[in-house]
């Protein structure tokens, strides 16, 4: 699948930190970085913007703030056409902090709402678009959010906002690929002078899949994640996108070293990827938070008191 207008970004680090508070290693993020670099993936999210009046630094990681500093001392040294990003939530960073894109290593910063939040949203993304960055909308939850609500949401983005793409993010993993080619379509449809991205998470073993779906009805900006890592059950794995899109600028050969080296054993320490309880989140449409719990309590195998709690939940 070769379409040249396709953009691959890397949210190993920004989405993998949500498993571990965004605490790793600056050797292991530097890693990545120069393997990211040498694959020629677009961009490369390392991690989040947020406000260190609202996060303590005891409890969260260097890539919950991305300080420029910290980010220098991850590029230093290592050449490379990959951009950098960075994600910021509504109501969680102060914007008036950041510093131009002229005086910064960020290239790009996404931010992510709910459709209920979409003029936020919106002020945000021209705030930093008039400070020189590339900028992105990410709908989260979006496998509960496709009513009327929605489509007045993406006419807003279109006539108000200065955003360069527009991210479909399955949050639940809850969605099949039909949903996903309605969701693309519809967001080609409104939003006319827009690139249209996708985001998907692995709950149900569709994160690659749907977002092969995403491609194949017009998406151009793709997340993913090596070795699928991500919260709960991770997201669409860079190496399979990689091997997918046949596009002669991309290298998977410094993304399989980097599993080898770094993954595979980052894996034995910290779970990511396809367990049931996640599997039983995506089928119901659910946040992943109570499937994480149980995972971290000593029932972490009772699938079927898992699965019934999610239903007698729904049925109340």
């Amino acid at each position: 699948m070769y379409r040249p207008e396709i953009k691959v970004l890397d949210c190993t680090i920004r989405d993998g930190g949500l498993i571990n508070n965004h605490d790793f290693d600056p050797t292991l993020v530097r890693a990545v970085y120069k393997a990211i670099s040498e694959s020629g993936v677009d961009y490369m999210e390392i991690g989040y913007k947020n406000s260190r009046e609202l996060f303590s630094a005891k409890e969260y990681g260097p890539w919950k703030f991305c300080d420029d500093e910290d980010i220098l001392k991850i590029t230093k040294g290592i050449e490379s056409h990959t951009k950098l990003s960075v994600m910021v939530d509504v109501g969680r960073v102060e914007i008036d902090d950041v510093k131009p894109a002229s005086e910064s290593p960020v290239d790009m910063i996404r931010v992510a709402s709910y459709v209920k939040d979409i003029d936020k949203a919106i002020f945000m993304v021209n705030h930093f678009a008039e400070k020189g960055y590339e900028t992105t909308i990410n709908v989260m939850a979006i496998s509960r959010d496709q009513g009327p609500e929605l489509d007045e949401a993406l006419q807003q983005i279109e006539s108000e906002s200065k955003v360069q793409a527009v991210y479909i993010v399955d949050s639940f993993g809850a969605l099949y690929q039909e949903p996903v080619e309605w969701l693309v379509k519809k967001f080609k449809e409104i939003l006319k002078t827009r690139e249209v991205g996708f985001h998907g998470h692995n709950h149900q073993q569709l994160a690659f899949g749907n977002t092969i779906e995403a491609i194949m009805h017009g998406a151009n900006y793709l997340d993913a994640t090596i070795y699928g890592i991500g919260r709960a059950a991770g997201n669409c794995p860079l190496e399979l996108l990689i091997g997918f899109l046949k596009n002669p600028k991309f290298d998977i050969r410094p993304i399989l070293d980097l599993i080898s080296k770094e993954f595979v054993p980052l894996r034995e320490k910290i779970e990511w990827g396809y367990i049931i309880p996640y599997a039983i989140a995506g089928m119901m449409n659910e946040h992943p938070r109570a499937a994480m719990a149980l995972r971290n309590s000593e029932h972490k195998e009772n699938y079927r008191e898992f699965y019934e709690s999610l239903v007698d939940t729904d049925a109340d």
